[in-house]
């Protein structure tokens, strides 16, 4: 209680000394300062980029493209005046470069005279690319140049897909004629097709043509040779044939005289004929009917063969019922004399029994019962002997019936084949009889030309000796004939051989033409298919998108470096706190180590939660800062202050104004290597290992959780170290005072610490 009242006594002469009091009201409001005007001042610098002066020169003179006006830079203009990304301002390169002398701009974007000329280079031997001069004012302002270098790139790539969509539609309309033409070319290379397969055949059948006629050629001439020798022969043959012909002439009359009575031989023979025909008719007559008896005794037979087969069947189930039936009947007469017997052995030994009357019959009936079934069994086998013998008989004749059946059937065959070879012997007798006809007819005419003939015996004498006149000739056309058809045989091979490589090369025509025809056609379908529309010129001018998905969104620069700049003025104002707090002196006189550590330590802390309060106030309500838990905001925050108040008032305790340039050291470490504004893996590595040593590295992470990430465990992890730092400062600092607790100096009326 007394350390407590060492503390109060002490607030009592801060809050009477207005002048103290002031300092520290000042003092208070450090961490608000640092964070709420660097965040105010940064919170959304995006926000106003159209406020940003860049100057824009068009000197694009446009070009022609395929008969159309392209306007790439008009184009650009008109795209930046819509975007309004920034605050363009459309002047002449002179104005621009004189605004760039004079800071008036930050950039200037020139777009040079040929630029639409360059962009329609795409299908040239060496294509240039259209191109865009950016000219940051970097001395100016460096990061203005690097925003403007990416509002560039953007601008690269909205161009780019303008001018892809020139090239795009023009290339399209190209496809379309292409695919006009790609059709008109099928039809043909189709019509060329069929034509080469008409071609291929005659081809071919002009390569068999040919090889006939070298075949014949070569007959020809091997001919030649025997034709001379034959038309010497026949030169020699023409005088014999003069002499031949009186001889015919005679011979001629003789057979004239025989001609007479061949005739009347042949009037008898077509007399007999005409029987013969007569006869053979009333035969084919007759083997017609017996043709339709041997169908019908066919039919019979086969009748006959079923009838034979189902009696076969049934006298075998007769003789398997007989079987069974006698095997029953031999079990009822074992029955029955099996009863009789019993019956009379009971009547043996029951005398009494016997006498009865009634058993008298009983045992009548049974031995008359064992009689019958004996008669009846003998009966039984009797009648299965029967059935099998004539099983065995409806067997035979089962075989028999089919015998019978098959003979039917080949002499029913045979009646047919009897029937048919009479109606070819009548239709030949028919033909005899008209030939007789014919031959009678035939021999009237030989003997009205025999007259004839003789007169031409005469004729045939003079035009011996014209043929022989002729042969004379005919040898002498030989020999030239010779010569001619062996020429001919050689033009005849070399054409066959011409014919062979036509049909070879017709097929490979054949082949390529109609798989030309079927690949233009194909190509023309798909070309054809293809339908240009605004939206398939976008896609191909741009067939990329990218879809960001942002996790833990931040909306804005404020919000993301909040982390950074809570920090560092929490750290600050724990700084300059120890510039106006009393750091080891109290206003009570006689106080121990204890009573003033305590008071001191009270002092600090009240001092950080103030400042960490209006810090949170500020930037909650006035910033606007979203946050993943107030709650968890404030006492984050108040952790924060405490930890990093304790740090500083440890070495300002121990050390006095060299702990404060400690502390000022530590800072510039953390403000290099606790990852508040770049990622800690893009500092030096010497640096990257200060990085876990130092608390703002967990302020800055766990602020992070906090306001963005909502990882809370991650949050009570970071505080949990930096409780750590502030703890064990806490005890440091303990151990200056309880060391030193009878060296100190009462500040008396004094608020200023000057130890």
């Amino acid at each position: 209680m007394k350390s407590l009242s060492v503390f109060a006594k002490d607030v009592g002469a801060a809050v009477r000394n207005r002048k103290f009091l002031v300092t520290i009201i000042a003092v208070l409001f450090i961490p608000v300062l640092y964070s709420g005007m660097f965040l105010g001042a940064f919170w959304d610098p995006y926000g106003k980029m159209d406020e940003l002066p860049v100057a824009v020169v068009n000197n694009d003179t446009g070009a022609e493209f395929e008969g159309k006006s392209l306007q790439a830079g008009a184009d650009l203009v008109a795209e930046l005046k819509k975007a309004k990304a920034f605050n363009w301002q459309f002047v002449s390169e002179s104005e621009a470069e004189q605004g760039m002398k004079d800071n008036k701009y930050y950039m200037t974007i020139v777009i040079p005279d040929n630029f639409s000329q360059q962009a329609t280079t795409l299908m040239d031997d060496h294509p240039q690319p259209a191109k865009i001069v950016f000219k940051p004012n970097e001395g100016y302002n460096f990061l203005a140049g690097q925003i403007g270098g990416t509002a560039v790139k953007e601008i690269q790539s909205k161009v780019s897909a303008k001018v892809t969509e020139a090239y795009t539609e023009t290339l399209f309309d190209q496809v379309e004629k292409v695919s006009g033409g790609l059709s008109e070319a099928g039809d043909g290379a189709s019509r060329l097709s069929e034509g080469a397969v008409e071609l291929d055949e005659g081809a071919l059948k002009l390569k068999q043509n040919l090889a006939k006629l070298a075949d014949g050629t070569l007959e020809l001439q091997q001919g030649i040779a025997p034709l001379a020798a034959g038309v010497q022969e026949l030169d020699a043959g023409a005088g014999t044939l003069k002499s031949g012909a009186s001889a015919l002439a005679s011979g001629l009359a003789q057979l004239q005289g025989g001609h007479g009575e061949l005739l009347a031989g042949a009037e008898q023979a077509g007399q007999g004929a005409a029987k013969l025909e007569a006869g053979l008719e009333s035969a084919a007559e007759g083997s017609a009917e017996l043709k339709a008896g041997l169908d019908a005794n066919r039919a019979g037979a086969a009748e006959l063969a079923q009838g034979a087969r189902s009696a076969h069947e049934g006298s075998r189930q007769l003789e398997q019922g007989l079987n069974q039936s006698l095997e029953a009947t031999a079990a009822l007469e074992q029955g029955a004399k099996r009863v009789a017997e019993g019956l009379k052995q009971l009547a043996d030994s029951q005398p009494e029994l016997a006498a009865s009357p009634d058993v008298q019959q009983l045992l009548a009936a049974s031995q008359s019962l064992a009689a019958g079934t004996s008669e009846l069994n003998a009966g039984q086998k009797q009648l299965a002997q029967g059935a099998a013998g004539l099983a065995e008989g409806t067997a035979r004749l089962d075989a028999g019936a089919g015998q019978l059946s098959a003979g039917a059937e080949q002499l029913a065959q045979g009646g047919e084949q009897l029937a048919a070879g009479s109606q070819e012997l009548l239709a030949g007798a028919k033909q005899l009889n008209a030939g007789q006809k014919q031959l009678l007819d035939g021999m009237k005419l030989f003997g009205a030309k025999l007259g004839e003939a003789a007169a031409g015996g005469k004729e045939l004498a003079g035009g011996a000796v014209k043929l022989s006149e002729g042969t004379g000739q005919l040898a002498a056309g030989a020999g030239e004939l010779g010569s001619g058809v062996a020429a001919l045989a050689d033009g005849s091979r070399q054409l066959d051989s011409g014919a062979g490589e036509l049909v070879s090369g017709m097929d490979t025509l054949k082949a390529g033409s109609g798989e030309l025809a079927e690949k233009l056609n194909e190509a023309a379908d798909k070309t054809g298919g293809i339908h240009t529309t605004e939206e398939t010129v976008s896609m191909f001018a741009g067939p990329v998108q990218v879809d960001e998905m942002k996790v833990n969104e931040v909306p804005n620069y404020g919000t993301g470096f909040s982390p950074y700049f809570l920090s560092l003025g929490l750290f600050v104002g724990a700084l300059i706190s120890t510039i106006i707090l009393p750091i080891r002196d109290t206003t009570v006189q006689g106080a121990t180590g204890w009573n003033r550590f305590v008071s001191r330590a009270l002092s600090f802390a009240g001092m950080g939660l103030v400042q960490s309060l209006l810090a949170v106030i500020v930037v909650l309500y006035g910033l606007k800062l979203e946050v993943q838990s107030v709650p968890l905001f404030y006492l984050f925050s108040f952790i924060t202050s405490l930890s990093f108040m304790f740090l500083v008032q440890m070495f300002v305790t121990w050390l006095d104004q060299p702990g404060r340039f400690v502390v000022i050291i530590i800072l510039i470490l953390q403000l290099t290597t606790s990852a508040g504004t770049f990622p800690v893996e893009l500092i030096p590595g010497w640096m990257k290992a200060l990085n876990p040593l130092l608390p703002m590295t967990y302020s800055v992470m766990g602020f992070k959780d906090v306001v963005s990430t909502g990882n809370f465990s991650g949050m009570w992890s970071s505080a949990g170290v930096l409780i750590g730092f502030g703890a064990v400062s806490l005890i440091i600092t303990s151990l200056y005072f309880l060391i030193h607790h009878s060296k100190h100096k009462s500040a008396g009326s004094s608020t200023t610490a000057t130890a």
